[in-house]
């Protein structure tokens, strides 16, 4: 009779939770052991799905110090589908590399298992090449001997390779060619080795940093090698931007999915007052109790349990790292951020998507742009949120930052508000060269009904030069002293000095905090999140950061005022009446010269 994988790790799981007996467990490891060994497709499933070998035969230690067969849990199955899902990706031509970030809480289980099915791989198949980098030399040596190698010890014998190296950091199976080790990252690690299975555990937290060890380990890696960095955030570095860059498949695992993280209460009237207390208490902790119980539909054991760990530690910023909600707030960087980190999450968690994506296309002859229209495109630069309205009493404005440096890392950024509301309508993020910028801020000024356009000239005037030739009469014009003359002249554009820095900025920190539900777009919100106050009290993106959406976006809110309005009649014609600005955007596109294509 033949067995399935399932079909072995099912009756196993039925005799553990009958017996809770390991010597019974293991006889019968002993047996499965045996029937992978004389069943041909029963061995090269488990050589294809090695995480199932795992649940057949592994023993774990729990977090109580107890030995007990290691049955995934459900995150540890979500990551494994995850890695298949990639696995199969790869191998049909839909991507072309397998990188996964696991973003996570604290003892979610996945160093565990990920060390477990590279040991797994390495007694199944030949030449398979694992290797794991931790961030300290004692985690490497407790990885090997807790999670690799006293597992490894408890196989059942027929199933152990012949090995030919079984020491601190290393198992070696000669025969087969297989072998995974272990090590700390530095700088120079790994760069004679070959390596087609890689795990950075807590990469975030490596000493010399991700990049230096990229870089030695790049030519070590193979064509297809499975490459999984694995860590708890640690503030804005390596490990965010990796996140950031849409390189890798992001995979984020709140604490909740974890199910021992669940505290029982002693009697009912602590259960009803604490659920009291979650009504009627202010501060950020209930806050946060009514978010995680009203939009995640926790349970309210759970919640006792979240409320147990922020009220233990000292530093009470410390949940947002080490058990996240969100991945934003897993970056943050306790104590220093500027805008309202909560109001912002919460806003980030109600976002819909743009109604449309795209850029401007448009005829140039040189001295003008004429035929201007909208491209549909998923990778374009520009979102819209919101149409723009026909009635006369409808108006924008449109705030501009210039890349700030001629590194070419820095964006150009736009964001058109309602000039009444606002309401953040439309954002354009790209890098860019400046007269291209300036073109397509021109579109977008006509598109949303020639729109105050204040562009930052400090760093490039070109874009409001460009503006200007290309005859847009919609600029927002600010008072400067000749330094010559002292006549105070009007010249376009916004000037940045120490104090409209701090003016504008103290208003979007207002604006953000009491109308956060004003923000429509992902990436805006995302680094409002990142913007920190620094030693000497400078409000500014962390190092390798940016500020762009945040300067494009102050600047917008700060030029409103330069915007004059038609009196609002009191009846509103029927035409402009949508159920929903959806609804809207698939009937009109209103903008001069405006069409789609």
């Amino acid at each position: 009779m033949s067995y399935t994988a399932d079909f072995l790790i099912q009756k196993r799981k039925e005799k553990w939770n009958e017996l809770h007996d390991i010597e019974y467990d293991k006889n019968l490891r002993q047996l499965i052991a045996e029937e992978i060994l004389k069943d041909k497709e029963l061995l090269a499933e488990v050589k294809r799905y090695p995480e199932k070998l795992i649940e057949m035969v592994f023993i774990v230690v729990d977090k109580d110090q107890k030995t007990m067969p290691f049955f995934l849990n459900d995150v540890q199955h979500e990551f494994i589908d995850t890695l298949n899902k990639a696995i199969e990706d790869y191998e049909a031509g839909r991507i072309t590399d397998i990188s996964l970030l696991v973003l996570k809480g604290r003892q979610q289980g996945f160093t565990t298992v990920v060390t477990a099915y590279q040991l797994a791989s390495s007694m199944v198949n030949r030449n398979f090449q694992g290797f794991t980098l931790a961030d300290k030399s004692d985690n490497s040596e407790a990885i090997f001997q807790n999670k690799a190698k006293f597992p490894y010890s408890q196989l059942p014998e027929c199933l152990k390779p012949t090995e030919k190296y079984n020491n601190r950091r290393q198992l070696l199976f000669e025969k087969i060619n297989s072998s995974w080790s272990v090590d700390t990252a530095t700088k120079n690690v790994g760069r004679s080795r070959t390596v087609n299975f890689f795990h950075g555990s807590e990469c975030a937290f490596w000493a010399d940093g991700i990049a230096y060890v990229q870089g030695a380990l790049g030519e070590a890696f193979t064509k297809n090698c499975i490459k999984i960095w694995e860590s708890t955030a640690n503030g804005y570095n390596d490990y965010q931007r990796m996140w950031e860059s849409g390189a890798h498949i992001n995979c984020f695992y709140e604490w909740w999915k974890t199910k021992e993280y669940r505290i029982s209460f002693h009697s009912e009237d602590m259960k009803q007052d604490f659920l009291h207390d979650i009504d009627t208490k202010h501060g950020w902790i209930w806050d946060r109790l009514r978010w995680l119980r009203d939009d995640k539909h926790l349970e309210v054991e759970q919640l006792y349990w979240y409320w147990n760990k922020y009220d233990k530690y000292i530093e009470k910023d410390l949940i947002k790292q080490e058990y996240p909600c969100t991945p934003q707030e897993a970056f943050l960087l306790s104590g220093k951020n500027v805008f309202d980190t909560e109001v912002i999450l919460g806003r980030l968690s109600k976002l819909q998507k743009p109604l449309k994506t795209g850029y401007f296309k448009y005829d140039y002859d040189g001295l003008s742009i004429t035929n201007i229209q909208w491209v549909n495109d998923r990778d374009g630069y520009i979102n819209i949120y919101k149409v723009p309205l026909v009635p006369q009493w409808t108006k924008y404005c449109i705030g501009g930052d210039t890349a700030g440096s001629d590194s070419g890392e820095d964006f150009f950024t736009g964001h058109v508000i309602d000039a009444k509301t606002g309401e953040q309508v439309a954002v354009l993020k790209h890098q860019f060269d400046a007269d291209q910028y300036a073109k397509q801020m021109y579109c977008l000024g006509k598109y949303y009904k020639d729109a105050l356009i204040g562009i930052e000239a400090n760093f490039d005037s070109y874009p409001i030069m460009e503006l200007t030739r290309l005859g847009y009469q919609n600029q927002y014009v600010r008072e400067a002293q000749d330094t010559y003359t002292g006549r105070v002249e009007k010249r376009f554009g916004f000037k940045t000095t120490q104090l409209t820095r701090q003016t504008i900025i103290s208003k979007l920190i207002e604006i953000v905090r009491e109308h956060c539900h004003l923000l429509n777009d992902k990436a805006t919100l995302e680094e409002l999140l990142t913007i920190i106050r620094n030693e000497k009290g400078r409000i500014e993106a962390p190092q390798g950061g940016h500020d762009d959406m945040m300067m494009g976006l102050a600047i917008a809110h700060h030029i409103r005022d330069q915007v004059s309005f038609a009196e609002e009649p009191i009846v509103v014609n029927h035409l402009y009446q949508f159920s929903s600005e959806r609804e809207q955007a698939t009937q009109y596109d209103y903008g001069d010269y405006i069409t789609i294509i």
